[in-house]
């Protein structure tokens, strides 16, 4: 190996498995006394509070009032999210700018004809109300990344905390979601 430079990866036998994050490597990578430290990514389910980085390198759970925090606050952003969801909805339908109807002959299974509507609904690109939708949209797509990378980590605290805070979300936010049923739909 030229220039003093190795590569070190540490055996299995280096390893410390006991934190559940396959390790916290204290070897030194790369050029001389670089000193990076990079801590594994864990593969399988687990429960710990030990060492658990949540999205940011600087964000590690160390304790369990920690992860009673994260898994509050995770909770909280999950349910968050749903409400977001909802809520985009309910804006649009109140900024629907252009509405219109098309008709079209169906023929009935007794030989009338029975006309079909679909209504169609629209608003201006160049509005506040598409520029305001278009940024809860960024909000919403980013928020979601962070849940599914918290989802990630494999900490069943975590995901536990992922999994109920959608649900309460759902169930707060979603109880006056109308469900339309079109009975002239022939696919389910």
């Amino acid at each position: 190996m030229a220039h003093g430079h190795h590569n070190h990866m540490p055996s299995p036998t280096t390893m410390d498995h006991s934190d559940h994050t396959m390790g916290h490597s204290d070897h030194t990578m790369g050029h001389g006394s670089g000193g990076n430290q990079h801590m594994m990514m864990q593969m399988t389910f687990y429960f710990g509070c030990k060492n658990v980085e949540l999205l940011f390198a600087g964000l590690v759970i160390n304790t369990p009032g920690e992860m009673v925090g994260a898994c509050f606050g995770v909770f909280l952003l999950a349910a968050f999210y749903e409400g977001l969801k909802i809520g985009r909805e309910v804006l649009l339908r109140r900024n629907q700018i252009s509405v219109r109807y098309n008709s079209m002959p169906v023929p009935g299974t007794d030989g009338t004809v029975l006309m079909e509507t679909h209504k169609t609904v629209g608003q201006r690109m160049l509005s506040m109300a598409h520029v305001f939708q278009t940024i809860l949209h960024v909000v919403q797509v980013v928020i979601s990344y962070f849940l599914m990378l918290v989802f990630m980590t494999y900490n069943g605290y975590l995901c536990i905390a992922v999994a109920l805070g959608a649900g309460v979300g759902y169930f707060l936010f979603s109880w006056k979601k109308a469900v339309v049923v079109d009975i002239t739909e022939h696919c389910h």
